[in-house]
């Protein structure tokens, strides 16, 4: 494990594996790197990448906190990059994909652009912003936890799974990562509807890569094409039959192909 220092003073833990073109991985909520693990070994054969802890889970913490600003993570990528070379590539999975698409517009040194599943909507939701107040208020009350059962009901986990989570042995590291669910509803812009950020679209300058496979979320195929269609000359890859928790088996050649591809041109 390896660690850097974001602008507001956050340690990032990562691993480096590899080498060849820089990558960085950018997992979704509440995974921290053990889950995009062997997605990082399967593309180190060919690529350089960089598997962290996004801020306030596993191995990173938070020195900023509350109101969860999108740009502390867009911070975190740019001294990801430093330490990666300069410029590297990003992989975002999930909401994961959300923040590479800010950190990419933001003007990093990003060279190329995948978003893999990412679960926009087509058009903004009250639920979403319900489910933004409702986090935060779980969140400033101390209640991780129950931030944690919110974030899983929004996505569709019935009940009885949620009390059962709660009853594990495996509750207490979700609750760990409780805080970091407020980062993910601000990546995904959950307050404003959590919709497709059709304005953002326009402005990627890179080659772009939109991955789905949509067998467990079927919203989120029309939700990549609508990706697909708003940055212009982006790639489209429909995984077919793959769900949101695709292995690396199913995910990373598609990826070695797009990065290796352009990493001449």
């Amino acid at each position: 494990m390896e660690t850097a220092l974001s602008a507001d003073g956050t340690t990032l833990a990562y691993d480096r594996l590899g080498d060849g073109p820089p990558v960085i991985l950018i997992g979704g909520a509440t995974c921290t790197r053990g889950i995009t693990a062997s997605l990082a070994e399967a593309l180190s054969a060919q690529c350089t990448v960089i598997n962290f802890d996004r801020r306030a889970r596993g191995d990173s913490d938070d020195r900023s906190g509350p109101p969860y600003d999108k740009q502390r993570e867009i911070e975190d990528l740019a001294a990801l990059i430093d330490v990666a070379g300069g410029h590297a590539a990003l992989y975002g999975h999930s909401s994961g994909a959300a923040v590479a698409l800010h950190a990419t517009v933001a003007g990093l040194p990003v060279d190329r652009l995948i978003m893999h599943d990412a679960p926009y909507l087509l058009e903004a939701s009250e639920e979403a912003t319900a489910y933004h107040t409702e986090l935060h208020r779980l969140l400033a009350a101390g209640q991780p936890g129950e931030a944690v059962a919110a974030f899983m009901g929004q996505v569709g986990m019935p009940e009885e799974m949620i009390a059962g989570m709660k009853a594990s042995s495996s509750w207490p590291a979700m609750e760990s990562v409780g805080y970091s669910l407020a980062y993910d509803s601000a990546a995904m812009g959950d307050r404003d509807g959590g919709g497709v950020p059709y304005a953002l679209l326009g402005q990627v300058r890179v080659p772009t890569l939109v991955l789905v496979g949509g067998e467990d979320f079927a919203f989120m195929i029309e939700t990549a094409q609508a990706l697909h269609a708003g940055i212009v000359g982006s790639r489209y890859v429909h995984l077919a039959g793959a769900g949101h928790e695709a292995g690396p088996e199913i995910v990373a050649p598609s990826v070695l192909e797009f990065l290796t591809r352009h990493s001449t041109q």
